[in-house]
């Protein structure tokens, strides 16, 4: 099976640098990685000047400069383009180091031929899991990450996660060709966050299949570009402004009669959320995206330059 692995980069070198060489040290071989830069000229020729030509083994490293930034479905979607040719799409965020069988399982179980997309674990660098795939709470307009906070290196209930996920972790997820063809790219209105959970939801409305793949694990730094693992009192405006927007064009996407209860839900969630932490400003933050969700705002944000 031949994967492209497909990598949104911001400004981010480092980064690159890191999760490419976890990519060298991969069991399956048969593989090419298409990198996206987002981040303006500067950017892509910094990270040509910091790119091999090859992997060890002879894998392909191939960087395309976005016009502009185009978010991470953008992004992705361009590295999707540059590989037509592949049997299969691994979606793997820069601030990732995954695990040298983390490739061999991921194709494996989707060669299994009862799936269409793959997940597997994330993990963070303190030893806990991010997440084995999520459940969206339509009702609530909440993702709800399975397996969260939870020790890594636990056993985990293939069967049940499959029963559980209705989208896969956007930091790595493998997308079948009957998945794209099918379903089609990602949603690039949503700019950031989110776009993989309405992909994933938007795909099993079309009677595709997610699994998951035990013992994938991919560690996620988590955080790195756009600051949303800060502490929730300095957390910067954009993570928090696109995450409760986008819960509310999710829910307007997927199950819009459900909106004006999520809708409520949502304000309540954030109020607690940001309330009890005295986060006044974050709270703000939160209130203009959930407002501009409810009124059908899409793309990037008008005060965020994006040249």
């Amino acid at each position: 099976m031949h994967v492209a692995v497909c990598i949104v980069a911001f400004r981010n070198t480092d980064d690159i640098v890191g999760c490419l060489a976890a990519l060298g040290a991969s069991n399956h071989r048969d593989f090419e990685v298409v990198i996206c830069e987002n981040g303006g000229e500067a950017a892509f020729q910094a990270l040509l000047a910091c790119l091999p030509a090859a992997l060890p083994d002879g894998q392909v490293v191939r960087a395309v400069r976005a016009p502009r930034n185009l978010g991470y479905a953008g992004g992705v979607n361009v590295c999707l383009a540059q590989a037509p040719g592949a049997d299969a799409w691994w979606v793997l965020n820069p601030d990732t180091l995954p695990g040298p069988d983390s490739l061999a399982r991921l194709a494996a179980r989707l060669a299994e031929g009862d799936c269409d997309a793959v997940g597997n674990t994330v993990y963070l660098p303190d030893g806990r899991v991010q997440s084995h795939g999520g459940r969206w709470r339509s009702w609530l307009a909440r993702a709800v990450s399975l397996g969260h906070g939870s020790p890594h290196g636990g056993a985990v209930d293939q069967a049940q996660v499959e029963r559980d996920q209705s989208y896969l972790n956007g930091a790595s997820m493998m997308m079948g060709r009957r998945y794209l063809e099918i379903v089609g790219p990602m949603r690039e209105d949503y700019f950031l966050y989110c776009e993989e959970v309405e992909w994933c939801l938007r795909g099993l409305r079309r009677g595709m299949r997610l699994g998951y793949a035990p013992g994938a694990d991919v560690l996620h730094e988590a955080g790195t570009t756009t600051g949303s693992y800060d502490h929730i009192r300095s957390r910067p405006r954009t993570p928090i402004y696109l995450g409760e927007r986008n819960k509310m064009l999710t829910t307007r996407d997927t199950y819009p009669l459900r909106l004006p209860v999520a809708a409520a839900a949502a304000l309540a969630l954030m109020c607690l959320r940001f309330g009890r932490a005295r986060a006044w400003r974050q709270l703000g933050y939160a209130l203009q995206g959930w407002s501009a969700g409810l009124r059908g705002e899409r793309g990037p944000p008008r005060w965020l330059d994006v040249s």
